[in-house]
């Protein structure tokens, strides 16, 4: 009889504890949800996250609150969303260096930050093919010129960047393999650094999203060259893409919305329907054009697979990049 009481206390205690769970994910979220963006404000995460998290803060009744945590090509704070408590209450805007991170760490023989397998896909705003850039008071009018000058100059010109293997790293690395040319990376902690950079002349070239340099571009203190898509632009319908120019390569930097591995699936479905309703949303999309992007919208059992693939993409391309400094 003891036996049997104890034990229907402990089914008691265990239904109990159940159904407090399943209520609380249902009831989700009671505060504040942050929205970690793991670079400083000015880049493209920046400017797909926050008109993204306003929209998702209506839509869940709770306010998103966007963190920018830079460091290490977006690394640091990718790390800290793959190992922070899965309950919903933290999400990461990544670029798409989310994928290269990983395998970078392998060419540099050096302890993982991450792993891709810590974090759950929800949803992709957009992907754009990066843009190269540079000062609008610089000789070079268009891509040829550049090029002449990058390959009579070997590792005089440099180009910033997010950071090593890098979503405005990587291209430039895709170009000087494809080119058999030679320029100097000049790191910074993120897209916005590079551009302002970029601006005073610091640096002579970047590869970066639209909407981290758009505004400039159109205000006349930015020339852009080529980009790295397969056609031309809506936002740059006069830039030509690099295999016009007979330069066979191409990249998209993507933004997407994770969280922890393990967030319990009723709150996965939350955000998931909260993601689909700011794609949707006029005030968002309106933010979005206006940053010099739009939305390109994936769902979380596509988005999934869209990861996947780029991830064993990536792979491949940054074992031929190698290491670097």
């Amino acid at each position: 009889m003891t036996r049997r009481i104890a034990l229907l206390k402990t089914w008691v205690m265990v239904a109990a504890a159940s159904a407090l769970t399943a209520f609380a994910q249902e009831d989700y979220p009671t505060r504040p949800v942050t929205m970690l963006v793991p670079f400083p404000p000015g880049g493209v995460a920046d400017a797909v996250g926050r008109p993204v998290a306003e929209a998702m803060g209506r839509y869940l009744k709770q306010s998103v609150v966007v963190e920018n945590k830079g460091g290490a090509g977006g690394g640091i704070g990718m790390a800290q969303v793959a190992k922070s408590k899965p309950d919903g209450y933290t999400m990461l805007m990544a670029l798409s260096s989310l994928v290269v991170l990983p395998e970078a760490d392998k060419v540099l023989k050096r302890a993982p930050m991450f792993q891709l397998d810590q974090l759950k896909p929800i949803a992709r705003f957009s992907a754009d093919p990066t843009v190269l850039v540079v000062n609008a008071d610089s000789p070079w009018k268009t891509y040829a010129e550049f090029m002449a000058y990058v390959k009579s100059n070997p590792a005089k010109v440099s180009f910033g960047s997010s950071g090593n293997y890098g979503t405005m790293h990587v291209p430039m690395e895709q170009l000087k393999v494809a080119t058999s040319s030679h320029m100097l990376h000049v790191p910074y902690t993120g897209a916005g650094p590079a551009v302002m950079a970029l601006l005073s002349g610091q640096i002579e070239a970047l590869s970066t999203g639209p909407a981290s340099v758009a505004q400039q571009i159109k205000a006349g203190k930015l020339r852009a060259l080529a980009h790295w898509g397969e056609g031309r632009l809506a936002a740059l319908p006069d830039v030509p893409s690099l295999k016009e120019l007979g330069v066979s390569i191409t990249y998209a930097q993507w933004s997407g919305l994770f969280v922890p591995a393990n967030t319990p699936t009723a709150v996965v479905d939350k955000l998931r329907q909260a993601a689909k309703f700011a794609a949707s949303d006029a005030r968002a999309n309106q933010a979005m054009v206006a940053a010099g992007t739009s939305f390109m919208f994936q769902d979380m059992p596509e988005f999934e697979r869209y990861v996947q693939t780029d991830a064993k993409d990536m792979a491949g391309l940054v074992q031929r990049i190698g290491k670097v400094d």
